[in-house]
């Protein structure tokens, strides 16, 4: 007979969290080498030149607008104030698609951090770095925070409009990060739809079912509807296999062989142990269930079916008949 043992301590592996490999982490590595690399370079040589070289200080001199209104001036927006908004953008861009990476690799990897941690710390990372590279560009593009209350006000409203979606599902987004009922390579069940959490983004998040299709969720529907997490705690789940037998059968007997085709499947745990109870007298069938646990969702399918064509061939071998719905018709002739 072979199960599979926990009798040595032996724990269930862990949940994969890996969502980057070190393929993807060396080419993140090398974007944002090449990029620090090329930026120190151009700033040394702005710092270097830029009193040697009279015609480099003419991107401070060239104003691409500029004006007045009641007396109050505007400060212009040069080329020198174009370029280092756009380098901002650029490097801020560059670093929160990059350095997240990069740092679970090298920090974060190396910290008892709970399941799911990493993720949300990577992604929180990132947000913010995009974050400060909008503020910090755009305040070299001369749109400071008093300039854009108007804009502010504008969001207000549309927030009220229509926006109130996209809120909601950002600040699901963040509780998810934070609270963690869902983590990369959970198998969950959302409605209907059963998969595998495959990314965790600030809107949505994306569900690979069993068909292989990337099912995309708003992050709202996480936090208020009913959702099942089949791996949030520990992978290990009941299958319930019924089977009818026909009156007249040995039951136990029949209890004996269930249990022996479940002990002979190496996908069965054996803690908790395989249980097979006779539940209920049927129309036309005495009815049990074959209770098992498998170590995770993934062998469900397998076990079910490794079970159910044991259970055929010692029932054959027992003569103990898989019975099936009968009808009996008597028919009464009155004497005439």
């Amino acid at each position: 007979m072979c199960i599979r043992d926990r009798e040595n301590n032996e724990e269930p592996p862990p949940l994969k969290e890996d969502y980057l490999d070190l393929q993807t982490i060396s080419e993140q590595a090398r974007v944002l080498l090449k990029a620090t690399t090329v930026a120190l370079f151009a700033l040394l040589l702005w710092l270097f030149l830029a009193d040697l070289v009279p015609s480099l200080q003419v991107l401070e001199q060239v104003a691409i607008w500029s004006g007045g209104e009641e007396g109050e001036q505007l400060l212009p927006l040069t080329l020198a104030n174009l370029f280092s908004g756009s380098l901002v953008l650029g490097l801020c861009w560059l670093a929160a698609y990059n350095l997240p990476g990069i740092l679970e690799l090298l920090v974060l990897r190396h910290l008892a951090l709970g399941p799911g941690t990493n993720y949300a710390v990577t992604s929180l990372l990132k947000y913010l770095l995009i974050l400060i590279g909008i503020i910090v560009g755009f305040s070299e593009f001369g749109l400071e925070w008093d300039k854009l209350q108007w804009l502010v006000a504008a969001l207000g409203v549309g927030l009220g409009f229509g926006l109130q979606e996209i809120v909601a599902n950002f600040v699901s987004g963040l509780i998810i990060l934070f609270e963690k009922p869902v983590r990369i390579g959970d198998t969950v069940t959302v409605g209907e739809l059963t998969g595998t959490v495959s990314r965790i983004q600030i809107r949505a998040t994306t569900i690979t079912d069993w068909d292989r299709k990337e099912v995309i969720i708003p992050n709202k529907t996480f936090i208020t509807d009913m959702l099942v997490n089949w791996s949030l705690s520990d992978a290990i789940t009941r299958v319930v296999i019924r089977i009818g037998i026909a009156y007249q059968s040995d039951l136990k007997l029949a209890r004996k062989l269930l249990l022996q085709a479940a002990n002979e499947c190496s996908l069965v745990l054996a803690e908790p142990s395989p249980n097979a109870y006779f539940t209920e007298f049927g129309d036309s069938t005495l009815n049990f269930e074959l209770r098992i646990f498998v170590n995770s969702t993934s062998d469900r399918m397998q076990v079910t079916d490794e079970v159910n064509g044991r259970i055929d061939e010692l029932f054959r071998q027992h003569s103990i008949e898989i019975a099936f719905p009968q009808m009996g018709i008597h028919i009464s002739q009155n004497p005439t």
